[in-house]
């Protein structure tokens, strides 16, 4: 394990509670060396979806055995198993309700195995309700995982995690890649699922084919950055997590043009 190890922390708790300093207190009480790192906690709540995608966008940036945190729950206290995700690289601790299943999707090909999070005795003891396991269960399994101890400490492996069904862009034809709207981020931008790989197949993105890009019956300017569209046009780019974004430029997109999760984008190229 690293020196100091990574922890770091995706939910829906938002800012106004006190649910994510808890958390952090926990951890580091057990391991008062892990260095803590908030990835966002402004996820819309209960939605898993768009955790899944943060979370899928943003692993890869930490060091070699970083633990993640994901705590986006509705079903916190039912019968979803708390699990640890154990890839070649890094750890994802959180419910199993598929947030994970980007993690699940990329490690496929490589070292990964889901454990059931049944050693009670790394918990915090329950002295109240069953509302609030990232306090009581992610926290505590994560920082006994920084000090180095074994994983397999932790439970039993499991083969029937669940994974829910992510919405991909699907290439109809040799010029066609259809998409939607998967998310929104803070400055009001439409993140799309169609991504830079997928582009590819269509042609070389610095090539001079020039892409249709179709939101809405609109077509959209493609351009390499905010700052190359000067009016309040909606306008898509590739942004700094490889996927096509629709912006406006220095204004919120998603408001202006009333763009919701789903929304179909076709990308194809000139005749």
């Amino acid at each position: 394990m690293l020196e100091r190890p990574f922890i770091t922390l995706t939910t829906d708790y938002g800012l106004k509670d006190s649910f994510n300093g808890i958390m952090k207190g926990v951890i580091l009480g057990i391991n008062s060396n892990a260095k803590i790192i908030d990835i966002t906690h402004n996820i819309e709540r209960h939605n898993i979806y768009e955790a899944s995608q943060i979370i899928g966008m943003s692993y890869k940036y930490f060091p070699p055995a970083t633990i993640h945190i994901a705590v986006v729950d509705p079903g916190v206290g039912g019968e979803r198993r708390p699990i640890l995700v154990i890839t070649e690289d890094h750890y994802f601790i959180g419910p199993d309700n598929g947030i994970f299943t980007p993690i699940y999707e990329k490690e496929f090909n490589h070292f990964f195995k889901v454990l059931h999070l049944t050693s009670s005795h790394y918990f915090l003891p329950v002295i109240t309700g069953a509302t609030f396991h990232g306090r009581d269960i992610f926290a505590p399994v994560a920082a006994w995982l920084s000090k180095g101890l074994d994983s397999n400490k932790f439970g039993e492996q499991i083969h029937d995690y669940l994974k829910i069904p992510l919405a991909k862009p699907v290439l109809s034809n040799e010029n066609t890649i259809i998409g939607e709207v998967a998310s929104f981020d803070h400055f009001g931008n439409a993140i799309t699922n169609i991504t830079i790989e997928i582009l590819s197949q269509l042609a070389p993105i610095d090539s001079k084919n020039k892409f249709k890009i179709m939101f809405l019956d609109r077509r959209l300017p493609f351009v390499s950055c905010y700052a190359a569209v000067k009016d309040q046009a909606l306008s898509a780019a590739i942004n700094g997590f490889g996927h096509l974004e629709l912006f406006v430029n220095q204004n919120n997109a998603v408001q202006m043009f009333n763009i919701k999760i789903g929304d179909p984008i076709s990308v194809m190229l000139e005749n």
